[in-house]
């Protein structure tokens, strides 16, 4: 279908995202951008925000609890997009609310090290480290051990299904379901959606590459399956995925390469392409009513794991 109305509008805003500045300058233009675009946020009961042990140093997370929670909460492990260079708990803190509002879900959003200052496998490291502390620690925020969500957009989407791959490797930490909205898979391809929707969407092709030389810069790093989770042989035994996109995405082909592997690998998928919409408007609600409809796609299957319990 044509460019959906509320994605032009997003697009009339903001245009596309400048490729060309120094990391600071592009950190402070992105958040500029993009935090006006945020829909309201959803009562939580509590947020608080603390440090916990990586390997790199500590890692600051901001945990979410939910108004009137089950005992055995499911918890969703939140990874945030930006290019592995952008955002911030700050900048993604209302859409963490409002997943933890309708999943009814405890969420803990994690401050993954950024590029370029910290290049791949920093924000990997990080990711898992924080996930394990979680898994370790599910009495302590009120939730399942047993219903344990990975879900990211965008770079935190790479990250959470490269988290969902490294389960395999430790059977010690159960993973119920991996949540990847417009995930990176494969940073060693040329997509058809690359040129198709290269530029004039706000994220660019342009943008893409940028972001995967400062995270990434070695071709061998980016064909590691820790970068580029479509590289991984088996993927056999995967944690149930649910793989949203977006049709005017230059990473909209790898998702649904992506999905299409997990699948013919026995693992259950689901995948939609959400007709119409553009990268990054899983945090543009403000003005894009379909950013709702993901999150309401999410939260409900958050909320079978805990009534398949």
């Amino acid at each position: 279908m044509p460019l959906h109305p509320d994605a032009a509008e997003a697009i009339r805003r903001t245009g596309d995202l400048p490729a060309g500045l120094p990391p600071a300058r592009l950190r402070e233009v992105y958040e500029a951008q993009r935090m006006p675009l945020l829909p309201e946020p959803l009562p939580v009961a509590s947020v608080e925000e603390t440090a916990i042990p990586g390997r790199g140093g500590p890692i600051a997370v901001r945990i979410y609890r939910p108004l009137d929670p089950s005992p055995d909460a499911p918890l969703m492990v939140f990874f945030h997009g930006g290019g592995f260079m952008l955002a911030s708990l700050r900048s993604y803190d209302t859409p963490c609310r409002r997943l933890a509002a309708k999943a009814g879900c405890v969420v803990v959003s994690v401050d993954y090290r950024l590029a370029p200052e910290h290049r791949f496998p920093a924000a990997v490291d990080d990711a898992w480290d924080a996930f394990a502390w979680c898994s370790d620690h599910t009495a302590e925020l009120g939730a399942s051990r047993e219903r344990i969500v990975v879900c990211g957009d965008s770079a935190g989407g790479n990250l959470a299904a490269v988290v969902a791959q490294q389960c395999l490797d430790d059977p010690r930490r159960p993973l119920a379901l991996q949540v990847l909205i417009y995930p990176c898979t494969d940073m060693t391809g040329d997509w058809p959606s690359f040129a198709r929707n290269g530029s004039g969407y706000m994220l660019t092709t342009a943008a893409v590459r940028m972001f995967y030389a400062q995270y990434a810069p070695s071709e061998a790093d980016r064909a590691d399956p820790r970068a580029s989770p479509m590289h991984r042989a088996d993927v056999r035994g995967l944690a149930p995925a649910l793989v949203l996109s977006a049709e005017f995405d230059p990473l909209v082909d790898e998702n649904a390469a992506y999905a299409a592997k997990l699948a013919r690998a026995g693992v259950p998928v689901e995948h939609e392409v959400f007709a119409g919409m553009l990268h990054p408007f899983f945090t543009l609600g403000g003005i894009i009513a379909d950013a709702a409809r993901l999150e309401d796609r999410v939260a409900v299957a958050v909320r079978a794991l805990a009534d398949d319990a």
